[in-house]
Order: C-alpha cells, then sequence, then structure tokens
C-alpha cells in the first residue's frame, strides 16, 4: 500500500460497513417479506379462493408475457399499462363498494347520500386494512362481499388478456397484442398473482412483523379509499436523506479545499503516442468484431427504442401497420432494453482485452487470441439466444415449464432466460480468466515498482466477473420481495457501482500510461473515487425496495446512504473540464479528441442523469408518488445511455483508433454524431419523458396511482400530443447513433491496417 495506505484503509473500511449494512438488512427482507398464505378462504365456507401454489403459478404465468415489461407490478416495470397492483386493487375497492352499496341500500354506490358513502367507506378500509391472515394455518380469511368483487375484476382481467373485443381498446391504449396470454386457466392463475400483490398493498403488517400501522408495501401505492398516504417514518427518512446529501456535499467541499495538496505538477507529455509506437498483439487486432458487435446491438437499441415509444400512440400498430401480432410492445421493449445492457458490456469488455496485453508488458498470454475469438462468438450466441427465446416467450409458443429457463424471466434488465443467463455469466467469468492471465503475472512481479493502480483496477475487474453471479440467486418462484433484493445487486449494485470503479481506474491508468496525468495523481484519484462510489452505492441499493413489501429499517439505510451517491457528483464540472483539456497537452491528442468528448458528455449526464434526475426520485417520499411514473424512465435515460452508453462508446471509439493506427476520425461524421446524440437526449426528455412524468405526479397525489397510470387519464389529447412530439426527440437521436455507428463500422472495415515493423519501444514501458 505504500504511501496510499490511507486510501486503501478508506476504501476498505468502506466496502465492510456497507456490504454488512447490505447483507444484515438482505436477511430483514427474507425475514420480513410479505406471506404468501397457503389458503385464501372466503369467510363461512371454507372454500379456497386462492392457494399459494396458484398464486405462484400465477406468478410465472405473469412472467410469460413479458412481466414487467407490459405493465408494472410494485411500480417496477412498463409505463404504458397500468400498475397491476394499483389497477386490481382500486379496481377491487370500486366493486366491493358497489356490492355493497346495492346489498344495504338497493342502490348504486353513486347514487348514496354523502352519509351512506361514507359510512360504506369506513367498513371498506377497515375491512382491508384488517391483517387476516393466520401464521399458524397459513391462511387468510377473505368476506363473501370481497370475494364477489374480486370474481368481477377476474372477469375483467380474463377479458384484458384475451382477445375479447369489448375491451380491444383498452389493450390497444395499453400496448397490448390480442390474446397476450391464450390459455384461460393461466389468465385465472395470473388474477390470482395480481390479487395478492394488491392484498400486499392494503393489509397491515403485524406488529410481530416489523408493522407500524402500514402495509407490507409501507402504504404504497396511493390510494385514498383504503387510507394508503406517506408514513411518517416516509416523511421523517425524505428530510434526513435531503440532509444526509447536504451534509455529504458540504464535507466533500471542506476535504477538497483543505485535506487534498497543492497539485504537482502536471508530467511531461511525450513527443508522441506511447501506444502508437509498438506493434499490436494479435489479441488487440481481433478487437474489431467486437466494436463492430457493439454499435451493430447499439443501432439495433436504438431503432428498437423509437418503435417501442411509437407503441405509445399507436398500441398495436407502426404508422397503420398491424405488427403487434408479430412483435408486440412487451417483445420490443425487452430486446430494447436487452440490447442495451449487451453493447454497453460489450464496449467495457472489449477495454479490458485491449488494456490486459499493455499491463502484461506488450504481449499476449498463451492462446489469448483464441480466448478472445471463444468470448466473441459466445456473446453473439447468448445474445441471438436470448432474443430469440424472449420472442417465443411472449409468442406463448415456450411450454410453460420452459419458459423461464428459455424464453423470458419477467423482470426489467434480466429479462433473458434463465440459461442464456447462465451462458452471459459464464462468459464474463471467461472474460476474467482472459484478464487474470495478463494482470496477475504483472501484479506479482517483484519489479519494484508502484503498483496500487493496476492492484485496483485487477480488484475492480474481479467484481465485474463475479457479481453478475448474484442474479442467479433467485428462481422462478421466488417471493417477488426476495428477487427484487437480488435482483438490484444486478441492476444497480454491478452496474452503477463495478462498471463505474472500474471505467474511472481504466481511464486513470490509460491517461497515465499515456504520459497526461502523473501515476500517483490518477492511483490517489481513483481509489478515492471507488471509496465515494462505494460509500453511497452498496447499501443505497436498498431505495429501490422501499414499497417491494420491505420493512422501515430498509428504507432508512436506502433513503440515507442513497442520498450520499450523489455526493462525488457534484465535483463532476472539474472531471469534464481535466478530460477536455487533455486533448490540448499534445499534437497527437487530437486523435482522440472524441473519444475524450464521449468522457465529458458521462460528467455531464452523471451530473445531470444520475445526479438531478436521480435524487429527484429517491427521497421515500417522493418516489411514494411518482414510483412508476414516467420521472422514472427520464431518470433512466439520462444516466443509463447518458453514463454508461456515452463510457462505453468512447471506450469503443478509443480502442478502434488504437487497433486500427491509421484511421483518422471524420470531423463531420463524429461532430454530427456526438452533439446530435446529446440533441437527441435532451429532446426526448426535456418535450416529452418530464413533462409527461410531470402530468402523472400531480394526478398521482391528487387522485392516486392508479389514475396516473389509468387509460382515462394517459389517453387525453395533450399526453398523446406529447407522446408524438418525442418523435422530433428521436429522430435526432436516431442521426446521431448512425453517424457514429458508420464511423466505427467505417473505421473497422475500412480503415488502415496495423504495420507489421517493429516499434521502437515497449508497451510495458508505455505502462509504466
Amino acid at each position: 500500500m505504500g504511501k496510499y495506505a490511507k486510501y486503501w484503509y478508506t476504501l476498505i473500511g468502506v466496502l465492510i460497513v456497507t456490504f454488512s449494512l447490505l447483507g444484515y438488512y438482505g436477511v430483514e427482507v427474507y425475514r420480513t417479506a410479505p406471506p404468501i398464505p397457503g389458503k385464501v378462504l372466503v369467510e363461512g365456507s371454507g372454500d379456497a379462493l386462492y392457494t399459494k401454489d396458484g398464486i405462484l403459478d400465477g406468478q410465472t404465468a405473469w412472467q410469460s408475457v413479458g412481466g414487467m415489461q407490459l405493465g408494472s407490478i410494485f411500480g417496477h416495470g412498463a409505463y404504458q399499462a397500468p400498475d397491476w397492483t394499483a389497477d386490481w386493487l382500486h379496481r377491487e375497492l370500486l366493486a366491493w363498494l358497489e356490492i355493497s352499496a346495492q346489498k344495504n341500500y338497493g342502490k348504486p354506490f353513486d347514487q348514496l347520500d354523502e352519509d351512506a358513502q361514507a359510512t360504506l367507506k369506513a367498513r371498506l378500509k377497515k375491512e382491508y386494512r384488517t391483517n387476516t391472515y393466520d401464521k399458524v394455518t397459513d391462511t387468510a380469511t377473505l368476506s363473501k362481499v370481497r370475494a364477489q368483487a374480486i370474481a368481477e375484476v377476474t372477469q375483467y382481467y380474463d377479458k384484458l388478456f384475451s382477445d375479447d373485443p369489448s375491451l380491444q381498446k383498452s389493450r390497444e391504449h395499453f400496448a397490448m397484442k390480442e390474446n397476450t396470454l391464450p390459455s384461460a386457466e393461466r389468465r385465472a392463475q395470473m388474477a390470482g398473482f395480481f390479487f395478492w400483490t394488491s392484498w400486499v398493498a392494503s393489509t397491515e403488517r403485524p406488529a410481530d412483523h416489523g408493522g407500524s400501522g402500514a402495509t407490507y408495501t409501507n402504504n404504497w401505492p396511493h390510494e385514498p379509499l383504503v387510507g394508503n398516504q406517506p408514513t411518517g417514518e416516509n416523511i421523517i427518512w425524505s428530510i434526513a436523506s435531503v440532509v444526509v446529501m447536504m451534509a455529504g456535499v458540504g464535507f466533500l467541499i471542506w476535504g477538497w479545499a483543505f485535506l487534498r495538496k497543492e497539485d504537482e505538477k502536471d508530467p511531461v507529455v511525450p513527443a508522441h503516442d506511447p501506444l502508437t509506437r509498438v506493434p499490436l498483439t494479435p489479441s488487440q487486432r481481433s478487437l474489431g468484431k467486437y466494436l463492430f458487435l457493439v454499435v451493430a446491438l447499439f443501432t439495433a437499441q436504438v431503432l428498437l427504442g423509437g418503435f417501442t415509444a411509437h407503441y405509445t400512440v399507436e398500441g398495436q400498430q407502426f404508422y397503420g401497420i398491424d405488427i403487434s401480432r408479430w412483435f408486440p410492445y412487451s417483445l420490443v421493449r425487452t430486446w430494447h432494453l436487452q440490447a442495451a445492457l449487451f453493447w454497453i458490456a460489450t464496449g467495457f469488455l472489449a477495454a479490458g482485452l485491449f488494456l490486459a496485453p499493455v499491463i502484461n508488458g506488450g504481449k499476449d498470454p498463451k492462446y489469448q487470441k483464441l480466448g478472445v475469438d471463444i468470448l466473441f462468438w459466445a456473446l453473439v450466441v447468448v445474445c441471438v439466444g436470448s432474443f430469440i427465446g424472449n420472442y417465443l416467450a411472449i409468442a406463448q409458443i415456450l411450454p410453460p415449464n420452459l419458459n423461464f429457463w428459455l424464453g423470458h424471466q419477467g423482470y426489467e434488465y434480466v429479462d433473458l432466460g434463465r440459461l442464456w443467463q447462465i451462458g452471459k455469466f459464464a462468459g464474463i467469468a471467461f472474460w476474467l480468466v482472459l484478464m487474470a492471465r495478463a494482470i496477475f503475472p504483472a501484479l506479482l512481479a517483484p519489479n519494484g515498482q508502484d503498483k496500487n493502480l493496476l492492484a485496483l483496477l485487477t480488484s475492480s475487474v474481479v467484481c465485474i466477473g463475479l457479481f453478475y453471479g448474484t442474479g442467479l440467486f433467485y428462481g422462478e418462484r421466488t417471493h417477488i420481495s426476495v428477487m427484487e433484493y437480488w435482483r438490484w445487486w444486478v441492476v444497480h449494485l454491478w452496474v452503477e457501482g463495478f462498471f463505474e470503479v472500474f471505467a474511472t481506474t481504466a481511464l486513470a491508468f490509460i491517461f497515465s500510461t499515456l504520459g497526461l496525468v502523473s501515476y500517483r495523481m490518477a492511483t490517489a484519484a481513483s481509489l478515492a473515487s471507488a471509496s465515494l462510489f462505494m460509500l453511497g452505492g452498496v447499501p443505497g441499493t436498498f431505495h429501490h425496495l422501499y414499497f417491494s413489501g420491505t420493512t422501515t429499517p430498509v428504507m432508512a439505510v436506502g433513503a440515507s446512504f442513497s442520498a450520499l451517491e450523489v455526493v462525488p457528483l457534484v465535483v463532476l464540472g472539474h472531471e469534464a473540464w481535466e478530460h477536455w483539456r487533455l486533448q490540448h497537452k499534445a499534437e497527437w491528442m487530437k486523435r482522440l479528441k472524441w473519444p475524450l468528448m464521449c468522457f465529458v458528455a458521462v460528467a455531464f449526464w452523471n451530473m445531470l442523469g444520475a445526479g438531478v434526475f436521480g435524487f429527484m426520485i429517491n427521497p421515500p417520499v417522493s418516489l411514494y408518488y411518482i414510483q412508476g411514473l414516467n420521472t422514472t424512465p427520464v431518470h433512466a435515460h439520462a444516466a443509463l445511455f447518458g453514463v454508461y452508453g456515452f463510457l462505453a462508446l468512447g471506450f469503443t471509439l478509443m480502442v478502434l483508433r488504437y487497433v486500427r493506427p491509421e484511421l483518422q476520425f471524420n470531423e463531420r461524421l463524429m461532430k454530427t454524431g456526438f452533439w446530435w446524440l446529446n440533441a437527441g437526449l435532451v429532446l426526448m426528455i426535456s418535450t416529452s419523458l418530464l413533462p409527461i412524468g410531470l402530468f402523472q405526479f400531480h394526478a398521482s397525489v391528487t387522485e392516486g396511482l392508479w389514475y396516473a397510470r389509468s387509460e382515462a387519464f394517459m389517453q387525453q389529447p395533450f399526453l398523446v400530443t406529447l407522446r408524438w412530439v418525442r418523435t422530433f426527440g428521436d429522430v435526432v437521436f436516431i442521426t446521431g447513433a448512425l453517424c457514429v455507428t458508420w464511423q466505427v463500422v467505417s473505421g473497422v472495415l475500412f480503415g488502415a491496417r496495423p504495420s507489421a515493423a517493429p516499434g521502437t519501444g515497449t508497451l510495458a514501458g508505455a505502462a509504466r
């Protein structure tokens, strides 16, 4: 550790504390997950309305139609169709009131006087919030009136997910294909699962199970009829999160001002780019196909995004052509998200494989090229196989028992079938092996060199290789609250945590290798950044679980620590400036202008997308009202593409620059590509997603979440117009994407090939 000991001890201490919290409260998630009753009985009859196995069968039926890609559960998922939890609950409450009004007064509910209505609403609230689950008998008991209400709602959902002509217009508005779930038996099972999620959202958690007068979902969703409103704890921890964030920013600024030493002088920049003065290794030459795969998937993902967005205005058609029977919304949205994860991950893997020989003294370990080629084709097989599996699942072609394994898991961002997920994990683990074969010899070599930055890079590589495997810790019939805990280990911790550390460290290693920054400064900055990222990022995983069946302590930890995720983002303006000025340090750096511009964009979107838009939905009271609204894709688009997308593109362009040494970037093409990507992202957020989300926010606060996601609200003409307006931003964005894609494709296919002549230096020397 040497002179970096304080940085290492800080990072290790942060990891010990934060993972202890994540693990301890992870046990809490298991212990306090809402019960799935063995039987749901009807009062007085003893008949089982639902069973635990039937509810879990309904969960698998829901997964088979796309799960979170068609509407949402507990607010997690797609945004065009309703949130099934909130929608079912509201429909059941209205049905109960109507049945009770006819039974007690012989009139429809809306014809009763205020006193009679108030009486029934009071009975409704008491009945629904009272927990009738008996742990000893593993049963929950419902009144006969509620059973009648459930039967009515079940009939509605049976019609909606079939091809019943009476609800064809609703299916079109919800971007559902006709006969979404052909089996009547499975539709009934799925209705049981929807009922259970609404039962969880309206039934108070008992005191011996972590309860404090709130439902299992901490009173989410907002539903005035049943008394669901933000809890006192929700308000307290929302305020606390703002205070913690402000304190974190304050301490960071004080630390920046008083603790950092005077900036050392910049190193003398080499007269020539060190990495162009040596011959490329065979494994590096073979990376062109990785770059081609990156932009191929990038282009497909962008086009699918435009396709998906258009379905929000023509739910079953694409400019009048009915293609939803083959490529429905749930499928193209699945492909859109999966393609994004594949191409971004491939960009990161390519960057790592390019660096491996640099670290290894300018040479490949034995059979490295073969390994690189095998990994590429494995990625292609997993990508294509998972896409085909998604199609077969949503088309209801796969047998139900194979859907989870070969088709569609139903969970956003980890939609690919379990077999393909295992294949992806195996591929990432194989990448780890390829990296380790090059890194460990250099790390363990007794040559007296400073290896702290290399050690941090190695640690991030190991974490990327292993932590994707946490997505295998749940199964097809795992309780959804437990599944959400592990899913966010992948979506939040693996992507937003360890990829962030790898990107920071890899860039620091590259810039120090090029002689642009000192090794000491690169190492210290990387270690400090890693500590900041992990401090908020690891326990901050819980901010996704406020309303997924968890208790107040989980909310407290998630709110407090995730607020700290904003802290390092306040200095990203300085980071952007540092990246910007690197291009002026030497004449040869001008050829790295566009990779550097991508890294500047990363800093900007990290501040805006992850910082501003992320904190907008982060405090519990904020998320209580806007979870599942279009405010979430504002953050998702700005953070996922703005940060990780531009990072992957920056890595891709940088690798292209070196595997095709004589290539000159087309200035006009790159200028159009870069600025139109940024402008398109700004337009789609500012002219469509954010305004729609804000209108929904108001509807959610005043009426309830059910209304903010309802057909009546979302099909208002001005909201339809806003969704049409998004087309302009999409076209601008697609144009930028095609320009960048053509630059990479033309560079890979037609760029000057590297000379076979030996170089005058060594990569090992450059790395030193």
